[in-house]
């Protein structure tokens, strides 16, 4: 098992107690079995980026405090050096740069995406809460949005509903990096 898979967990799994809320309960509110829930609290399986995000509001916390453990204390700003932001490898399609975890009372995650090219060319959908905005830096992607593939180039951006299913590829068999706002 991976540590940290293992301390996000544990964290999830005492803030969800101390919220008294059961498993049952917040599986229901993320429309996921209870038993896939349970394996991500216990650290068995990778928490996706877009899921410990729905925690997060859910159980009303930052989601610097469900991946570090540490409380968000910024109220005026909160800077994020170059290649600097908290590593979420939390997907194995994405990696993500979490790029502001100080800054309390966020109305939106930030983070830097990277999709690694791969055979495969439609990757597993996934849907959250809120809405999504991509801003492409390098490289290009085909977003998948509901029946829609889009392809967005480097300077290129998207403004979503994130709770429709949605995913990205990237192409060329290059690596693709956008900067994401989740709202």
């Amino acid at each position: 098992m991976n540590e940290v898979n293992k301390d996000i967990g544990a964290r999830v799994k005492e803030l969800r107690d101390l919220s008294d809320v059961t498993t049952e309960e917040i599986s229901n509110e993320l429309g996921i079995n209870e038993e896939d829930y349970i394996s991500y609290e216990e650290g068995i399986v990778d928490f996706p980026a877009s899921l410990l995000y729905q925690i997060a509001h859910i159980l009303q916390v930052d989601l610097a405090l469900l991946l570090t453990g540490e409380e968000s204390r910024m109220s005026y700003f909160d800077v994020t050096r170059a290649n600097k932001g908290v590593s979420v490898d939390r997907s194995k399609e994405y990696k993500h740069e979490n790029l502001c975890k100080k800054f309390i009372n966020k109305k939106a995650e930030m983070f830097i995406v990277t999709v690694d090219p791969k055979e495969d060319s439609k990757p597993s959908l996934n849907a959250h809460t809120g809405q999504e905005f991509n801003y492409v830096l390098e490289g290009s992607l085909k977003i998948f949005i509901k029946d829609n593939e889009i392809i967005l180039n480097e300077g290129d951006s998207i403004f979503f509903d994130a709770t429709c299913k949605h995913a990205m590829v990237a192409l060329n068999d290059e690596p693709a990096k956008f900067l994401a706002v989740l709202m």
